[in-house]
């Protein structure tokens, strides 16, 4: 019995454990472990539910016995299962890595509030991904959207208010540009379920509402998947928002806006309206070109390791919408293959930057000088992240890569093919300032010893990277997932 309700459990674990952390304010440890617990609850349920549609049918799950279209519904098929085993995975993970960061960097007396409002964020990014009701995807984007700004208020550095409300603006721009477009669609088809939305809307696809619609909800969620270059909002947002919070939102919120555009555009719309009637890709493709170019160079010029780090997030943003404006099986499947692999190497990158940040209290390179001979196995994983970040041979970077360049060579762009093979020079030269300052510098005069990190931060690290190692050799799973779900968003809903 409890199998056929596993979609609403997905949603349901985390937005009724996150009000009863409220009542744990004195006990920051149980308040930690009970969130250790839904974590890795939902982990397993997305994990079950992957498997039930990985060679099966998709799951439609009808909220009260009311079918849909009438009813609330959840659908569930590889394509937004890859999704939720990201976040639901990435949040697992994270928790170990938790425990002695947030103790470190939050107030003893907010810590429960703390959790409280990550598994608020934990909760909204499921039910984005989960939900088939368009106006649903709304209200879990404001869910997980104010529960961010929470998050992110809490840094420890003043700015990180200054983030959090810059965040806050421009996120409500996005939700409610996400609004409007939604509403005319339900204006002209009398509908919110998305696979009836997607049966309904040729019949009216050719009004100049629709194409409003289309434009309003591009825009939206462009906003919130940080595109060039309406991505202002995140390099501040990572920079100062406390350690585990950077690790969570770089590896599962883009995500999680990438698919619901994907999901618009392919399954909702149509590759057809999209890509045909509405040249999207040429649009797309230029946004995405410079989206890697321009903040990759300016990546380069921070002597902050987590805002470097953080303008590398929108530069791989532009990899995955690159291959999403190819319009092809090859060009989504690289798309969807990036969003999996880039989760898990930014990631690892993060947590490894954490794990140094509760050492010495920084994130300049500067600070960094040295290091590497007191925290070995730390910089270490910061290494093999970079490496797979870089995208070398035998890590999980250059399989993504690999991909978009047979999809630009099989599209016939065979520039393209080569400026990503340039740019993916510029990441060695970000990686390489951190790497020569940790081997290759001495430790500055009359600073503090610094000690390796706790194996509690070390061991989800160390998941981590050497999963990007992992899925760079056997690439089974990813690569598996990736094309299934390309040929079900490229068929739409059935």
């Amino acid at each position: 019995m409890i199998e056929h309700h596993l979609p609403a459990l997905q949603v349901l674990l985390p937005l009724f454990a996150a009000p009863l952390l409220m009542f744990l304010v004195r006990w920051p440890t149980l308040a930690w472990a009970l969130t250790t617990a839904v974590c890795w609850a939902t982990f397993l349920v997305s994990a079950l539910l992957l498997e039930a549609v990985w060679a099966g049918d998709p799951i439609s799950y009808a909220h009260g016995g009311w079918e849909p279209p009438y009813g609330i519904e959840y659908w569930v098929d590889t394509a937004n299962a890859l999704v939720l085993l990201i976040v639901s995975g990435i949040s697992a993970i994270v928790m170990p890595f938790a425990r002695d960061s947030v103790e470190q960097e939050i107030p003893r007396d907010r810590i429960a509030w703390f959790y409280t409002a990550f598994l608020l964020a934990n909760a909204g990014l499921l039910g984005i991904a989960i939900t088939g009701d368009a106006f649903n995807i709304f209200v879990f984007f404001e869910i997980s959207a104010i529960a961010s700004y929470a998050l992110i208020a809490m840094g420890r550095d003043r700015r990180a208010l200054l983030a959090s409300f810059t965040y806050l603006i421009m996120g409500t721009i996005g939700t409610t540009f996400l609004l409007i477009g939604i509403g005319f669609l339900y204006m002209m088809t009398g509908t919110l379920n998305l696979a009836d939305l997607a049966e309904r809307l040729p019949a009216v696809r050719d009004t100049s509402t629709i194409r409003a619609a289309f434009a309003f909800i591009a825009v939206g969620v462009s906003l919130k998947l940080a595109l060039f270059p309406l991505h202002l909002w995140l390099p501040n947002a990572y920079t100062y928002a406390p350690s585990m919070v950077t690790v969570f939102l770089s590896a599962t919120a883009t995500k999680v806006a990438i698919y619901v555009l994907l999901r618009f555009f392919y399954s909702v719309f149509g590759v057809e309206f999209s890509f045909g009637v509405l040249p999207m890709g040429y649009v797309l493709m230029p946004l995405a070109l410079l989206g890697i170019l321009i903040p990759s160079i300016v990546a380069i010029f921070q002597a902050d390791v987590k805002r470097m780090l953080a303008y590398s997030s929108v530069a791989q943003v532009g990899y995955i919408i690159l291959g999403f404006s190819f319009a092809s099986t090859l060009g989504l499947m690289a798309a969807m293959l990036h969003l999996f692999n880039h989760a898990v190497t930014k990631a690892a990158l993060f947590m490894a930057l954490g794990a140094i940040v509760y050492r010495i209290g920084s994130t300049r390179i500067d600070a960094m000088a040295g290091i590497a001979r007191d925290m070995p196995w730390t910089m270490a994983a910061f290494v093999v992240g970079g490496l797979s970040l870089i995208g070398i041979p035998l890590t999980a970077g250059f399989v993504t890569k690999w991909y978009l360049l047979l999809a630009a060579l099989e599209a016939g762009l065979w520039p393209i093919a080569v400026f990503l093979l340039a740019t993916s020079l510029i990441a060695v030269i970000y990686i390489w300032r951190v790497v020569e300052a940790a081997y290759f510098r001495e430790r500055p005069a009359g600073a503090a010893p610094v000690r390796e990190a706790h194996p509690a931060l070390l061991l989800p690290t160390w998941t981590l990277a050497l999963a990007s190692v992992v899925f760079g050799i056997h690439t089974a799973l990813p690569i598996g997932a990736a094309t299934r779900a390309a040929e079900i968003l490229l068929g739409g809903y059935p």
